[in-house]
């Protein structure tokens, strides 16, 4: 009975930690976002420079995956091409953006859900640091982001996107969407297959608590969109796949 108990508080006290932590990353986002929040676009706007927000956006990432508990390992750094570039990856969970873009090493452009720039303050921040807002709704105003994104691409501005469109419900890939792909080989730009493993682990869908641990963010191989024409889409849709699966352990590749 005593062993029992035991375990149970074992169990218990992990789960307590968790929670704690997660509390702290909520209020320490909560006042960045009240407090620098408005500092940070009131700066923007009168310099016309984005470069301060994205820097401090960047180390109010790496501050919270710490508060979490959560750290982050790089490995195919060597991979990353000097130019602009678009880097795919797997989706697991919503701490896939911060744990990517805070070891990336450059500025990178995310393509946000609507919902989200309608967030107030966050939602204008994002609009200044061009970040793109996408609708699944309206195919006109979607046809009008992939525009905007093609702009920025020619600007030489790199691109975080997740092809699978949401997250994985069970951490394991699942198809990609064509419309990324499109974009690629009309910028001409090189793919960067991106395998982040352990993130499901860490913060899983449909929960808020955040579990410490290791996150691996993979870069592999980057593929030439340009050997591609639109008619052969699929064919450069399935090389980045594979690539992304490649990086993956055997419980977050696709089931068979």
């Amino acid at each position: 009975m005593a062993s029992g108990t035991g375990r149970n508080l074992e169990r218990k006290v992990p789960g307590t930690l968790s929670m704690i932590r997660t509390f702290f990353v909520a209020m320490f986002c909560a006042a960045y976002v009240i407090f620098c929040g408005p500092l940070l676009i009131a700066y923007s706007f009168v310099t016309r420079s984005f470069d301060l927000m994205y820097s401090s956006t960047i180390r109010a990432f790496r501050v919270s995956l710490w508060l979490g508990g959560v750290r982050v390992r790089m490995e195919g750094r060597e991979n990353i091409p000097m130019g602009a570039c678009i880097f795919a990856a797997n989706h697991v969970s919503n701490l896939d953006p911060p744990a990517v873009s805070s070891i990336v090493g450059r500025q990178v452009t995310v393509m946000a859900k609507e919902e989200v720039i309608r967030l107030p303050i966050v939602g204008r921040a994002l609009l200044m640091a061009k970040m793109i807002s996408v609708s699944r709704r309206d195919k006109a105003s979607a046809a009008a982001s992939v525009e905007k994104a093609l702009g920025y691409l020619h600007e030489g501005r790199s691109f975080l996107v997740f092809p699978e469109g949401t997250r994985s419900p069970d951490g394991r890939l699942r198809e990609f969407r064509k419309g990324i792909f499109v974009l690629a080989i009309r910028a001409g730009v090189p793919l960067v297959p991106v395998s982040i493993v352990g993130s499901q682990l860490r913060q899983r869908k449909g929960e808020w608590k955040i579990h410490p641990g290791e996150i691996i963010v993979r870069f592999g191989l980057p593929v030439d969109s340009r050997r591609y024409c639109l008619a052969e889409k699929q064919i450069l849709i399935d090389e980045v796949h594979s690539r992304v699966v490649e990086g993956l352990p055997p419980q977050q590749q696709p089931s068979p």
